[in-house]
């Protein structure tokens, strides 16, 4: 303990000792300024002020440089200084701003703003251009500290959060920081190296910082924040913003336009704050803005702010953005906090010259050893100074890492948790070895009982023995469930053995075999929970089951960065089962229980299927078009490209079965993109497509199922994979098939221009779907809806108005749901 006081007193009273410049800037009033800009004039070599108003700047050599401190609502400060040698110490104090309101433009009868704007809406594309092609450094800092967190949640102990929380329950959750190297050229993906990272509390992490997560661009129409915002300066600004010239004052010759911007509406998705603009060049000076949490539809959040400082090269005839701060506050489940990310671009050059393989889907990679850099760099390289509070945050982190890590630590810690407790026979047990990786435990019998009308109460316990090997993400998984219907009284016992490779190409074994009733759609269309609802209080029991007992060998990989496949190979023992309970909630007077059998609901104890046996071989390909990847080294993220659609493509052999008439081949493809329109919103749609062959006469079980929906509830949020009023198995076929799904979530463009309902910040929601096969007449569906339904923070349901048509109308029904 007196060694970690020891290092934290040493660091913080050290932070600049390493600076070659350092200083603090404050105001006329001796107010500490923080994210003050500071650069070399004509120069992209600069840094910002942290949240005590400290800098510190790294210089090659002595000489005479000038100084320039900038800061939106404060007047220009340049300094002309000799340094003969360091570390040289240069403080800065501010005037604020004086702006000019002509008495032209007082009296003029157009909004003078307005003419401004497009002005700069005109230049807009050209200044995008002008930053087609770039290099630069960039440093971030990320920081989100919690201000107060709940003793329980749900009755579950919150606890201090691993040691994050003081005994007033706040403390930095999060503090890391990256050092980058950017590239860019239209129309390429960003390109970011980072040669250091560092993660408080853990040595060997690796940041998630990263430029493409802040990178908010003014020039765009829109980018992305939770939602698609509209720009001040895009094309259609006008539809969303109203616009005040506040005044307009000089900087180095330049005439900056101060310009205060409201939303038309106050759910628009569009910024509140000042925009400054330069007078001719119309291109960004500043930007100090703001919106809601409710307005991006990320709803724990309060408020974003957001912040970026420009400065003019003269070589390059450019104002580039040289700064920016993102700044949000939340509250949600008894949490409340706040976090801060910061980021500083230096040494631009916009005329670079790239070798013609440069750009790859890899859009992040590290350098070797960029989690192992050690204070002395961080002190030369780090742009924005630690404040106190981040600085003790790291030692202390630091030092209770290496506590935390400990074998008498961890021995420690698990004998605490693995104490057995009787109600762990409800509420299930883990024991775990942190110090060996692996741990064992049993989920909680309760957790799983349901009802249906096969089984009747019924509940699922499965047995767990884990073991992560190493810190590549490989781990081992040995399982067994055990399931008992009371109806049936039935004991069935399954078992799997899971192995991962590896987290870069994530290769994947999956060996398991046993006995289970599943449902006859192996996409089990109908969850549990809705269907013990349905069943005991509506007297629906909509869920069909059958006996299955099985092996299966399953194997998964990444062929190269955009293809995986998948492989197995199957034997099933298929048996038919019928109700065997008859028990309800809620008994209907004018209804009963239908069969358990799909193909003919009335028939009670007549089996479905005669019982039989079946091979099957199983070969899946999932193709995402120019997918980026994040190479980190422990594993490879992939990101998925919304500019083009994921292709799936599938084959199925149904093989040596007991009766030959069920031996098929299925070819199948599925084809799924959801894509942004801006400020319309986006669109997601669903298209599947399948050929059988030698499939006469196969077992229902191997049709293709078209997951229905009676129950009039959707409760996984997957509105693009389900027919909102389709009986499970009503079309369900043997031959060819086409099925669609499409969806237009309109965010908000329509809703918050309707007076009144836009106080609600509804969005309208349509779709349509659709089947076609040789077996039955076309099917479609339509239908009109709300999303963002809800209260205050918790806006996740859904209310949908559908009709269905097959030759002429059939149905409606109005649905209830969840929206993810």
């Amino acid at each position: 303990m007196i060694r970690a006081i020891s290092t934290c007193i040493f660091l913080v009273s050290t932070l600049f000792l390493n600076a070659q410049v350092k200083g603090k800037v404050t105001s006329a009033t001796n107010e500490i300024l923080p994210v003050v800009n500071i650069f070399i004039e004509n120069t992209y070599i600069g840094t910002t002020t942290n949240n005590d108003g400290l800098y510190e700047l790294e210089l090659e050599k002595a000489g005479t440089y000038t100084f320039v401190f900038q800061y939106l609502g404060f007047k220009t400060l340049k300094k002309e200084v000799t340094i003969s040698s360091f570390p040289f110490t240069l403080n800065a104090e501010l005037e604020e701003e004086s702006v000019n309101l002509n008495e032209v433009v007082i009296n003029s009868k157009e909004n003078p703003a307005h003419a401004i704007i497009r002005a700069a809406i005109a230049k807009r594309k050209e200044n995008l251009k002008q930053q087609n092609t770039f290099t630069a450094n960039f440093y971030s800092r990320g920081l989100i500290k919690l201000l107060n967190a709940p003793e329980k949640i749900l009755g579950q102990e919150v606890g201090d959060l691993e040691g994050n929380l003081d005994s007033t329950r706040q403390g930095i959750i999060y503090l890391s920081e990256t050092v980058s190297k950017l590239e860019y050229q239209y129309p390429k993906d960003l390109k970011e190296t980072i040669v250091a990272s560092k993660v408080s509390g853990n040595n060997n992490g690796f940041s998630f910082n990263s430029a493409s997560d802040t990178n908010f661009n003014f020039y765009n129409n829109t980018f992305e924040l939770g939602e698609q915002i509209v720009s001040p300066i895009s094309n259609n600004a006008f539809s969303y913003y109203d616009y005040k010239l506040l005044g307009d004052f000089y900087e180095d010759g330049f005439l900056i336009n101060k310009i205060e911007i409201k939303p038309k509406r106050e759910n628009d998705k569009a910024f509140a704050g000042i925009i400054y603009i330069v007078e001719d060049h119309w291109s960004l000076y500043g930007v100090d803005v703001y919106i809601t949490g409710k307005q991006t539809g990320i709803t724990p959040v309060n408020t974003f702010k957001l912040k970026q400082s420009y400065t003019f090269s003269k070589s390059d005839n450019i104002w580039a953005k040289i700064s920016q701060t993102f700044d949000f506050d939340f509250k949600f489940f008894g949490f409340e906090g706040e976090g801060k990310y910061t980021v500083v671009f230096s040494d631009y050059n916009f005329n670079p010259e790239f070798e013609e393989k440069n750009f790859t889907r890899q859009v992040l990679s590290f350098e070797d050893n960029a989690n192992k850099k050690d204070s002395i760099y961080w002190s030369l390289k780090r742009q924005v100074p630690l404040t106190q509070e981040e600085a003790i945050d790291y030692v202390k982190k630091d030092s209770v890492e290496l506590v935390r890590n400990s074998k008498q630590y961890l021995d420690s810690i698990d004998k605490k948790n693995n104490t057995f407790k009787l109600g762990n026979l409800l509420s299930g047990y883990t024991y775990k070895n942190s110090a060996k990786k692996w741990s064992i435990g049993f989920t909680s019998p309760i957790e799983k009982i349901s009802f249906n009308t096969v089984q009747g109460w019924n509940s699922d316990m499965r047995f767990d023995f884990t073991k992560n090997i190493d810190e590549y993400k490989r781990f081992f998984r040995v399982s067994t469930a055990i399931s008992y219907g009371e109806a049936e009284d039935r004991l069935r016992v399954r078992g799997q053995i899971f192995y991962k490779f590896n987290s870069i190409k994530r290769p994947v074994l999956n060996i398991s075999g046993g006995t289970k009733a599943v449902q006859f759609n192996g996409s089990n269309p109908i969850s549990n929970l809705e269907n013990m609802i349905s069943t005991l209080y509506f007297e629906d029991n909509y869920m069909k089951l059958f006996d299955k007992t099985y092996a299966s060998l399953n194997y998964s990989q990444e062929v190269f960065n955009g293809l995986n496949l998948s492989t197995g190979l199957n034997y099933e023992r298929r048996k038919a089962l019928v109700n065997n309970s008859d028990y309800v909630t809620i008994n209907q007077s004018d209804d009963i229980y239908t069969s358990n059998n799909p193909l003919n609901e009335s028939a009670t104890n007549t089996p479905a299927f005669k019982t039989h046996e079946l091979y099957s071989f199983r070969l899946n390909a999932k193709i995402n078009f120019a997918q980026n990847y994040l190479s980190y080294p422990d594993g490879k993220y992939n990101i998925s490209n919304s500019k083009y659609p994921t292709l799936y493509l599938g084959y199925k052999k149904g093989f040596n079965g007991s009766n030959t008439n069920y031996n098929f081949d299925e070819f199948n493809a599925t084809l799924k993109q959801r894509f942004n329109l801006g400020a319309t919103g986006e669109i997601n749609y669903n298209l599947k497509g399948g050929l059988f062959n030698n499939a006469e006469n196969i077992s229902f079980i191997d049709y293709k199922h078209f997951n229905g929906n009676q129950t009039h509830i959707i409760t996984d949020g997957n509105h693009i994979n389900t027919f909102k009023n389709l009986p499970y198995y009503g079309l369900s076929t043997n031959t060819n098939y086409v099925e669609f799904h499409s969806e237009h979530n309109f965010k908000g463009f329509i809703m918050n221009r309707i007076p009144v309902l836009n106080k609600l910040n509804f969005n309208l929601v349509t779709g349509a779907k659709f089947i076609s096969s040789d077996a039955y007449k076309p099917y479609s569906e339509f239908s009109i809806g709300l999303d963002n339904i809800g209260f205050g923070k918790y806006r996740f349901l859904r209310v949908d108005y559908v009709r269905s048509y097959q030759s002429g109308f059939l149905n409606d029904a109005v649905m209830f749901g969840i929206s993810l």
